[in-house]
């Protein structure tokens, strides 16, 4: 046994022998100058991860008792109003704004006293008038003029623009020539003399390259007479939004200019196919009568994208899946017709731009073998054997 060991007769001895020690400490504690307080106990987390002094956080420069009062500024903020005079002012800095830099607590978040923020302190920023705004201003011209006047002085100056355009466009080119760089007119023209020159035509098709508007018409009818005519012609589309931002990379031609062509010295009998755009359907049953021609069926083509789903394109009140040629028919029915070979709908895919598929050759062919064929406003991609084909972009 330890010489230092005490033992009480009962627990209600060790009671009071414990008391009166801890009774001790503390007096002895309050008479010294500490007050670190070592000797309060800390309370205890409540994952037993060991005591840690709370944090002391600053006071509230405000209290809000009511708990609905809380409930709405904890979900939608009261907007200050803003003074006719601080709108119109100049932005002040945020230091004048939030006058908080003594309420910042130590991890960072500021305290705003409510009392503190007034109209005073809250600018907005100024909102610029969009009816001072003008084209005057940025185009030089006077605003007191008349609209004539405006005009004028306006096209003026676009053509002094374009003059400069092509100052400059010739100074380019004469330091392309200097320092020996290919100009690219010159390399578009290349490529366009490179791409011909390896382009090779079927055997037995008769490309003739020549404007359709000064062709000498009469000269071919006279040398012979054809049993059907396929025509696509570039009609002119609306004024309104006509490509809808889609580029056509052809001329396009108005009605009047396609009127104007003889079609009806080439054929004395035998049919006709022309390709129509939604706008033009009526102007082509014009065409018909013009010609000589009476409406009797159409062709649907139905386009098609590499994965054989539906190609749906531009179009002013729904999406274009398909483009339309009318059959129309003049004089006697040709001796080798044949009549319920083909059907009225081409399933194919959609290839270049304007470009028409395969099958509606095959099916002209079908229709009357062994005929006589032409096609107008053709392109190198329509030439086919024991087809005549004209065009200026052969």
């Amino acid at each position: 046994m330890w010489s230092d060991e005490i033992y009480f007769e009962d627990d209600e001895a060790a009671m009071a022998a414990y008391r009166a020690a801890v009774g001790e400490a503390a007096s002895a504690s309050n008479n010294e100058d500490d007050d670190d307080n070592d000797f309060i106990p800390s309370k205890p987390s409540r994952r037993g991860a060991g005591s840690k002094s709370r944090r002391e956080l600053p006071p509230k420069s405000k209290k809000i008792s009511s708990s609905s009062t809380t409930r709405k500024a904890l979900t939608k903020p009261r907007k200050p109003r803003v003074s006719a005079a601080s709108r119109s002012s100049s932005p002040a800095p945020v230091a004048a704004v939030l006058k908080t830099a003594d309420n910042t607590d130590e991890d960072g978040d500021v305290d705003i006293d409510i009392d503190d923020t007034n109209e005073s302190n809250l600018t907005a920023m100024p909102t610029p008038d969009i009816g001072k705004l003008s084209v005057s201003a940025a185009s030089g011209v006077d605003e007191g003029e008349s609209p004539s006047a405006m005009l004028g002085s306006l096209r003026e100056r676009e053509q002094s623009i374009r003059q400069r355009i092509l100052q400059l466009e010739k100074e380019i080119a004469e330091l392309e020539k200097k320092c020996g760089v290919e100009g690219a007119t010159e390399a578009k023209a290349k490529a366009t003399e490179i791409d011909l020159s390896e382009f090779k035509a079927p055997e037995w098709s008769v490309p003739i390259r020549a404007n359709v508007m000064n062709f000498d018409w009469e000269k071919l009818a006279s040398a012979c007479q054809f049993d059907v005519i396929l025509m696509d012609p570039p009609w002119q589309l609306a004024s309104q939004a006509p490509t809808r931002g889609v580029a056509i990379a052809y001329q396009q031609l108005p009605d009047v200019c396609i009127e104007s062509l003889p079609i009806q010295l080439l054929q004395t009998s035998g049919f006709i196919f022309i390709w129509v755009i939604n706008n033009k359907y009526t102007k082509a049953f014009r065409l018909m009568k013009q010609w000589g021609y009476t409406y009797v069926d159409d062709i649907a083509w139905v386009k098609q994208t590499v994965n054989r789903r539906m190609a749906k394109g531009h179009g002013y009140y729904l999406q274009h899946a398909k483009e339309t040629c009318l059959v129309g028919k003049k004089g006697v029915d040709p001796p080798n017709l044949q009549r319920s070979v083909a059907s009225d709908v081409i399933f194919s895919e959609r290839r270049g731009q304007s470009q028409k598929p395969e099958e509606m050759y095959e099916i002209i062919e079908q229709l009357i073998p062994g005929g006589r064929y032409l096609e107008i406003f053709g392109r190198k991609n329509n030439l086919r054997d024991y087809w005549v084909t004209i065009g200026n972009e052969l």
